[in-house]
């Protein structure tokens, strides 16, 4: 049953964070996808408000975040900063709205489902406090992969390296690598000597960069916070929330993240070890057959996934798919997906389809 009691309303839809860079992704997702909602409310910051979005067709008002403002909403999808979400997605749940999640605010907390929809679908509906979580967009690069493998051949372990687009420090980040792009363009002997391509960059840009070092020409062992013992925040995410996701508590996860000089779409070099032995076609033909995952791999043929190849669109891509030479029931695999998409807003976006449909039921 809809918010207000009337069974064949469609319910309510805000969207908080609407003018941000996966507010954005969001609303062109809302517009390309079946149509659940019936309104749709755009809410952002004190700045933002009384712009004017295009979703569905229809041009939208973005409204101001206040309480008032989830008044009579049934679903309200945040895709805004930790520090926002913290404070304003329990708002939205005490208002009757339940809150779908994009930030890192709840994704550990015990009483909140951290949902992938084709892997763990039926968790969203466990949710004491209201508040579903989306998981960290590296995760989420590899999760469809993993669950479907995972059902099958149960697995146990699980080393990743990742290759990260600028755009996961958003658009900021997207900004500083194409005016550092700019800057080296012009230099061919830039990336000859140590220091030297820092150094253009520092002088022409400055270094107030999302990054730690230059990106242009360049990659970077860091993603993520510094953490205990030499670890990043996106490697302790990749750990912990694919433990929670695939309900392995004890799953062994080893992740080092990189940020490579691409504008948007992550990458993942996957090494997965399983509880039985599975051959490369038998696990071909299940990602095959999962609903998000379009496998391109034909090396002979120069068909395998690639960031360029994959921004923009819905599925996660895999291909590279190799056993193991010297580790038993392990495969080797590499996976694209767009992190503002599947990585972000689309997880978020069928999340609350979940939620819409229950409600209509």
């Amino acid at each position: 049953m809809t918010h207000d009691g009337n069974e064949n309303r469609k319910p309510t839809l805000a969207v908080v964070g609407a003018t941000g860079a996966v507010g954005t992704v969001m609303l062109g997702i809302l517009s390309e996808r079946p149509d659940v909602w019936g309104e749709i409310r755009l809410v952002a910051s004190a700045r933002s408000a009384g712009k004017v979005l295009r979703v569905r067709g229809e041009d939208v008002v973005v409204r101001e975040l206040t309480p008032e403002v989830f008044d009579g909403v049934d679903v309200a999808m945040f895709d805004v900063p930790d520090e926002v979400s913290a404070v304003w997605a329990p708002i939205a749940a005490e208002r009757g709205a339940v809150a779908v999640d994009n930030s890192g605010a709840f994704r550990m907390d015990d009483e909140v489902p951290l949902v992938v929809p084709e892997v763990n679908g039926a968790a969203a509906r466990n949710r004491p406090k209201g508040i579903i979580a989306n998981p960290n967009c590296t995760t989420l690069t590899m999760m469809d992969a993993l669950g479907a493998l995972h059902d099958e051949w149960q697995l146990t372990e699980l080393v990743v390296a990742s290759y990260q687009a600028a755009s996961g420090a958003g658009q900021p980040g997207v900004d500083r690598l194409y005016d550092e792009l700019e800057v080296v363009a012009g230099d061919r002997t830039l990336g000859s000597t140590a220091g030297d391509t820092a150094k253009v960059v520092s002088e022409k840009l400055g270094d107030d960069s999302p990054f730690p070092t230059h990106l242009a020409l360049n990659v970077i062992p860091v993603a993520g916070s510094l953490k205990d013992g030499g670890w990043t925040s996106e490697e302790l995410k990749v750990r912990n929330e694919s433990r929670k996701i695939l309900g392995i508590p004890d799953l062994k996860v080893s992740a080092t993240c990189v940020r490579v000089p691409v504008q948007t779409t992550h990458s993942l070099a996957v090494h997965a070890t399983f509880a039985r032995p599975v051959t490369v076609a038998e696990a071909t033909a299940k990602l095959e057959a999962a609903p998000s995952v379009e496998v391109r791999d034909d090396l002979a043929q120069g068909v395998f996934p690639t960031p360029a190849a994959t921004v923009g669109g819905d599925p996660t891509v895999v291909g590279r798919l190799r056993q193991a030479l010297d580790f038993p029931n392990t495969l080797d695999l590499f996976v694209c997906g767009d992190n503002l998409r599947k990585g972000a807003a689309l997880n978020t976006a069928q999340i609350a389809e979940l939620v819409a449909a229950e409600l209509s039921a």
